[in-house]
């Protein structure tokens, strides 16, 4: 196992700044997840650890040593890729020891190797197939079982997952996790698929147009996002980000919205922090989960009218109309019909307060 570093790493493509002194740090034996849309830097930067592109600026240190200047096979690190690379003409067992005949390993410690990895993939009864005999998900294990044989110390995985169909792709997260608690070794995984992401990471790393906007573990960036790209960015379905006002003071604070006129969305937000107290008065951004409303009973809180409801089996998630504003609500199965009127209040406790302006969480 090894420790990454990413200190200060910038890289340009002429003028096009791609990667903006990007700062990161992974301790031995974490899943660092980077995580963002397309375009974002994140491919780019699992390159440059890599080694397949240099960068502009900076340093990638892994286990104590500066890599910017050793070349990619010597340093250390086995890739996983999207397409998993491997060859067609070739059974099971020689794609898995390839690399090991190229650097000359003796037929023994291949046959080692190669019984260790097919008895944690399950790949033993594969080992004479060959690629185009195998299943997608089968094909992934191989993949992933002929990064394994090096014992590097370090995984480096490029969307693996996204050619696969639903199913086998929570197969593989299952899979991918198994591993990781079965061998430990540092791994940077990249993905757009945040389910991916909080299923698998020890660490999230947000990116935006190659910039990191926030670090942290999967609770903190479901449940602190540092902004609203973050906030907007995790969970399935989204935050609701509701415009509005701060209103009262800061041991009883209320939050008046809603799009329509008079903006009678009100929720009680309880004592603010010192911070949040500066913004009495002014036009905030009131971030919600859809969790984290629920039914009232009472005159507390405010109306809705229900207009579409998804069942998912284990949830409802329902989509209302409060005063104007589309809100999301996650329900009990069978809770909500369209047209239905609701009356939800807000888990105080939860919402999240952001400024309007630089659109960054007010702590």
């Amino acid at each position: 196992m090894a420790s990454l570093h990413i200190r200060g790493v910038r890289k340009n493509y002429g003028n096009v700044a791609c990667l903006k002194a990007i700062n990161i740090d992974a301790d031995d034996g974490e899943f660092l997840v980077l995580l963002g849309p397309s375009g974002c830097g994140k491919s780019t930067l699992l390159n440059a650890i890599a080694g397949l592109e240099p960068v502009t600026d900076g340093e990638i240190v892994i286990d104590g040593t500066v890599v910017n200047d050793i070349e990619s096979a010597q340093r250390d690190i086995a890739m996983v890729f999207q397409s998993y690379a491997l060859y067609p003409t070739m059974t099971v067992r020689k794609n898995l020891t390839f690399g090991m005949r190229v650097r000359g390993a003796s037929r023994k410690e291949q046959e080692t190797a190669v019984q260790r990895v097919a008895s944690i993939l399950q790949l033993d009864q594969l080992l004479d197939r060959k690629p185009s005999q195998l299943s997608g998900g089968q094909r992934q294990r191989v993949a992933m079982g002929r990064a394994m044989v090096r014992e590097p110390k370090i995984f480096l995985f490029d969307e693996p997952l996204s050619n696969l169909d639903a199913k086998l792709r929570t197969d593989m997260r299952a899979e991918i996790k198994k591993l990781h608690q079965r061998v430990g070794t540092t791994t940077v995984y990249v993905t757009h698929d945040q389910i991916e992401a909080m299923t698998l990471a020890t660490k999230i790393v947000v990116m935006k147009g190659g910039e990191v906007q926030q670090i942290g573990t999967p609770e903190d960036v479901y449940d602190r996002p540092s902004n609203l790209f973050v906030a907007r960015f995790i969970g399935s379905p989204a935050m609701n980000c509701i415009k509005g006002v701060l209103h009262g003071d800061g041991a009883a604070a209320t939050f008046v919205g809603g799009s329509d006129k008079g903006r009678r969305l009100t929720v009680t937000l309880g004592q603010l922090s010192l911070t949040q107290e500066r913004y009495i008065g002014r036009e905030i951004v009131l971030g919600v989960r859809p969790e984290w409303f629920a039914l009232s009973n009472s005159d507390q809180g405010f109306e809705a009218t229900v207009d579409v409801v998804e069942p998912t089996g284990a949830d409802n998630f329902v989509l209302v109309s409060a005063e104007g504003e589309p809100v999301m609500a996650r329900f009990a199965p069978g809770v909500g019909k369209p047209g239905d009127t609701v009356r939800l209040i807000v888990n105080s406790d939860k919402a999240l307060i952001f400024d309007a302006v630089t659109e960054e969480r007010v702590p």
